[in-house]
């Protein structure tokens, strides 16, 4: 009975697993935290190091962005997963690596739904169909009718196999019935120059990254994704108002923490990116840049990933894209 009794007053004592959960994230950050995304210079990059920004001013640490924009952001994702789940490595990954490349890449080095825990989704943008200035076209129709009276199909460039500009032309193509080839860089940036500089005369990029360059007149803007026209680029119709229905498709992109991370960890990580995203500055920078914050909860965005998962392997199914 001794022994019984000074075993359970040690019990008292010892601090279980979740209280142990609950001190290291009270305790946190104690260095630098490192975040991983995709390609520099556009959507992912923008997103991310806004909100790396604000939590290093916030925490009184350093947050590092780190870019992996290989494989449509398969490296970086598969190499969040093997981290530590300790909070001090981040993944801002998107519907390409989440959604898309499970069901092109069946040798995946992850698992997107049993290696993350997801911290919130962040941001929404639609994605833009544009042409080169030196193409005959001025509408979504032109570009159609211009395409089908092509010997030759016309080359599109995409960011790699999978990702959102690629996926994009082939819902087009399967909507419109014209034809197109990819031409895949090494990236979202290699792709968005390959447009402006006539390399490839058509194409889909994600409203971040696009619209500056149809400000600038570089680009010519035929249609929008979204369900409605996007409050930054007004003028710009949808397919959907130009006779092309069907090609509602949003990119996004989400916070997630590698699969165990500690459950009042991956919370607070949760109140305090979603308290950045509502903020009116950080609101107003991103809609600049043709995106809107969305925060959740993190199960809103678990099973937001489930859902759009489900969706892309129908899509992949319809239209017949490979990943090669």
């Amino acid at each position: 009975m001794r022994t019984l009794s000074a075993l359970a007053f040690a019990s008292l004592l010892v601090p279980g697993v979740t209280d142990l959960h609950a001190q290291a994230s009270s305790t946190y950050p104690a260095k630098p935290v490192r975040i991983i995304t995709g390609a520099v210079g556009i959507f992912h990059d923008i997103v991310t190091r806004q909100l790396g920004q604000r939590l290093s001013e916030r925490w009184n640490h350093p947050v590092v962005v780190e870019n992996q924009p290989a494989a449509a952001l398969t490296i970086g994702t598969a190499i969040a997963a093997r981290a530590t789940p300790d909070g001090y490595t981040l993944l801002m990954s998107d519907r390409s690596a989440l959604a898309v490349a499970p069901h092109l890449y069946p040798k995946i080095a992850y698992d997107p739904v049993k290696d993350f825990a997801p911290i919130t989704l962040a941001a929404r943008t639609p994605t833009l169909l544009v042409v080169h200035p030196s193409l005959p076209v001025s509408s979504l129709a032109d570009l159609i009718a211009y395409a089908k009276s092509q010997p030759q199909p016309l080359q599109f460039p995409t960011a790699g196999a999978g990702t959102n500009n690629h996926i994009a032309m082939e819902l087009f193509k399967h909507a419109s019935g014209i034809d197109a080839v990819a031409v895949h860089y090494k990236g979202g940036g290699q792709s968005g120059l390959a447009l402006v500089s006539g390399e490839v005369k058509v194409g889909f990029g994600a409203m971040a990254g696009i619209l500056p360059h149809v400000n600038a007149g570089k680009l010519r803007a035929l249609a929008v994704t979204g369900r409605q026209r996007f409050p930054g680029a007004p003028n710009v119709p949808t397919a959907a108002e130009v006779g092309v229905p069907g090609m509602e498709l949003e990119f996004w992109i989400g916070m997630l923490a590698p699969a165990g991370t500690p459950a009042a960890l991956v919370a607070r990580l949760n109140r305090e990116v979603g308290d950045i995203l509502h903020s009116a500055d950080v609101g107003k920078t991103l809609l600049a840049q043709g995106a809107v914050a969305a925060p959740g909860s993190s199960n809103e965005f678990a099973s937001f990933i489930r859902t759009e998962s489900e969706r892309m392997q129908r899509l992949i199914q319809m239209t017949g894209m490979r990943g090669d």
